[in-house]
């Protein structure tokens, strides 16, 4: 088989080489990668304050910084910027490692933690368990776990693509500034269509994976549908150390359901609402995009009541046909006896 060349050069994965319990490190090298951010870099308008605290920052980067100083600060989002980064960042060099950081932080962080943050921490991890993989729809669907998707569904078939990459799109034709211009102007532009991965094109996905303008057909039966649940088996294999079979199904027709967890907000809602018995608008319904039946190998890891039972996942886009995947929902709403 070919080598595969290295991929997700933006998850960070970069700078934090495995530990010898083969689990991502905090290192000095990352937290200044979240400093060099433009929420948190300096601007031509930053005070002298603001300035300071970058700059000790980014030669310390685990040095404290007292509260005075940032009361100091001339721009309060800034100043706000900040003290949210702080807290993040106390938090991973508390916890050591980006695994148990994100643990952490699905469990109820005390403070503010932006999405960002969230997903960014799920690139990395993802990006390591990864690390082996040659399957390129594999990895195309793990951008699920952390970055939003917009849904087109024609003729059947469900077309996930980057939001980001749509947006800058359809603000700029792909053509940057001078797209922007022409944009406003009304000038047209050529279409700019995103390439849809097949099994056959699926290998051109390494070279522009930190590009995310590939689109993933996730239909039913589809490999780009069997690609998500092997990757979610395992994200839930790395984290909660529990071997699981995911399989698409197109319907929950079982009378003794007993447990489901939505892979998102929309999809959660909707499967309490199925579960009790509630049956949703149609428009609602259809925004149901996959459905799954989780099944967990070892059977002593599982609540006494679900014993036997499958588990069932929902996937669904909102309003807007935005998904918004929450893969922390994995970690934190199965139905698992508790360790220790």
């Amino acid at each position: 088989m070919a080598s595969r060349p290295d991929f997700w050069i933006s998850s960070g994965y970069g700078l934090t080489p495995p530990n010898a319990e083969g689990h991502l490190p905090v290192t000095d090298a990352l937290i200044c990668a979240y400093l060099s951010r433009p929420e948190l870099a300096p601007v031509a308008e930053s005070c002298a304050i603001e300035r300071a605290v970058h700059a000790d920052l980014m030669d310390n980067p685990r040095q404290h910084i007292e509260t005075a100083r940032l009361d100091a600060f001339e721009d309060q989002d800034a100043r706000y910027n900040f003290e949210v980064f702080l807290n993040f960042r106390d938090l991973l060099v508390q916890a050591g490692t980006l695994e148990a950081a994100y643990r952490k932080l699905v469990q109820g962080p005390t403070f503010p933690v932006p999405a960002l943050f969230m997903d960014q921490l799920a690139h990395a991890v993802m990006r390591h368990i990864l690390n082996a993989e040659q399957n390129p729809l594999q990895a195309r669907a793990a951008e699920l776990f952390f970055r939003t998707q917009k849904v087109t569904i024609q003729d059947g078939q469900i077309m996930l693509a980057d939001e980001e990459t749509v947006d800058r799109y359809a603000t700029t034709g792909g053509f940057g500034d001078l797209g922007r211009l022409l944009v406003e102007s009304k000038t047209a532009m050529p279409q700019v269509d995103l390439d849809v991965l097949t099994e056959e094109t699926a290998g051109s996905y390494w070279a522009r994976s930190d590009r995310f303008d590939t689109v993933l057909n996730l239909t039913f039966a589809q490999p780009g549908l069997d690609a998500f649940c092997r990757v979610a088996e395992k994200w839930i294999a790395y984290f909660l150390d529990v071997e699981c079979r995911i399989h698409p199904v197109q319907s929950i027709r079982d009378e003794k359901w007993v447990w489901h967890t939505g892979l998102d907000t929309e999809s959660s809602a909707l499967l309490n609402d199925l579960y009790h018995g509630k049956e949703p608008e149609e428009a609602r319904l259809a925004r149901l995009l996959s459905l799954f039946r989780l099944e967990i190998k070892n059977q002593d890891a599982v609540l006494e009541r679900v014993q036997g039972r499958p588990i069932y996942l929902g996937l669904a886009m909102d309003d807007t046909n935005t998904l918004r995947m929450k893969p922390q929902n994995l970690l934190v709403n199965l139905p698992l006896n508790e360790v220790g």
